[in-house]
């Protein structure tokens, strides 16, 4: 029986990565660079190294790209704040969870970020545990947020589940030595999850299989 879940944030429980290669789009067009949807795959969904060696092909200098990152997050507040991103139905499955199980948040999101996602939902209140990018040192996939998560939480790797749908991500979960069940995105469909405990289709079937697990029904 797990004590506690795990969540991933963008793609998980709000619909942001979409904004966030717009974002990324957007400014390295200025500079010439092309930012496919499969190269945002590969470089901040799989490896998280970013795709900023994009614009140094172009000749753009440290400086340059340090500017171009400014831009790139202040284009993505500017969408986030106009944009509904709370996945339909996560919030009624977390109040559904919420008596039964602890719950934590473990992003790679920046805390600025964060802060103006959560301005216009009522996902907050189901976590005892949030940490963002700027609690750890080492991003997803290195296994260090989700074993800061387990100091924080007191609790093992076998007493825990992650909830992930990326390849990053599940690789981060994998190395920390967790459980991970796979809810792929539309920008993350075609992702290698060979290496998922599960791998659910949507919402409805995360649902279903959290329930059965934590014998809720």
């Amino acid at each position: 029986m797990w004590k506690a879940l795990l969540w991933d944030h963008d793609g998980v429980l709000v619909d942001t990565e979409r904004l966030y290669f717009q974002a990324n789009r957007e400014v390295l067009a200025e500079v010439g660079a092309a930012l496919s949807e499969a190269d945002y795959k590969r470089y901040l969904l799989v490896t998280g190294t970013g795709a900023w060696h994009l614009a140094a092909e172009r000749g753009c200098t440290e400086a340059q790209i340090a500017e171009l990152k400014r831009q790139r997050d202040a284009r993505y507040q500017e969408l986030l704040r106009t944009e509904h991103v709370e996945i339909a139905g996560i919030a009624e499955l977390l109040a559904e969870l919420h008596p039964h199980i602890r719950m934590a948040i473990v992003t790679s999101s920046k805390r600025a970020d964060f802060e103006v996602i959560h301005r216009r939902t009522t996902l907050r209140q189901y976590f005892e545990l949030i940490l963002v990018r700027e609690d750890y040192k080492a991003s997803k996939p290195d296994p260090e947020p989700y074993l800061t998560a387990l100091a924080r939480l007191q609790l093992t790797a076998s007493e825990c589940l992650v909830i992930e749908d990326s390849g990053r991500g599940l690789a981060a979960a994998k190395a920390a030595g967790l459980a991970c069940w796979v809810i792929p995105s539309d920008l993350t469909r075609d992702s290698d999850f060979s290496a998922a405990d599960r791998k659910l289709e949507d919402l409805a079937a995360l649902r279903r299989a959290l329930l059965a697990s934590l014998r809720l029904r």
